[in-house]
């Protein structure tokens, strides 16, 4: 499941790189296509984690157990958007200046 996931959220980012081909750098694209790539990386790590945390309820754990995984998913996706967008505001920061 982990790999249908994390093989469509990287065929979305594929899509979203050529999208911005048409008024970008290459390097700015490329730039924006690698951060898209680490949300995207961020986001199936996040529903691993959230995958575990149900498999941890249906066995029985305790209730805190599943929430802290959950806890931890939210805080590799939110991880991950953060990094992301730092780097797209770079790419985008770059591209105004003259080559």
């Amino acid at each position: 499941m982990k790999a249908l996931i994390k093989g469509a959220m990287m065929a979305s980012t594929a899509a979203m790189a050529l999208s911005l081909a048409a008024c970008d750098s290459k390097k700015e694209n490329a730039d924006e296509a690698a951060a898209q790539a680490v949300r995207a990386s961020g986001e199936a790590d996040a529903e691993a984690l959230n995958a575990q945390a149900e498999a941890a309820r249906a066995s029985g754990a305790p209730e805190a157990k599943a929430d802290a995984i959950e806890g931890k998913a939210d805080a590799v996706r939110e991880g991950a958007d953060t990094k992301a967008d730092a780097m797209e505001d770079n790419a985008d920061k770059k591209d105004m200046k003259p080559e």
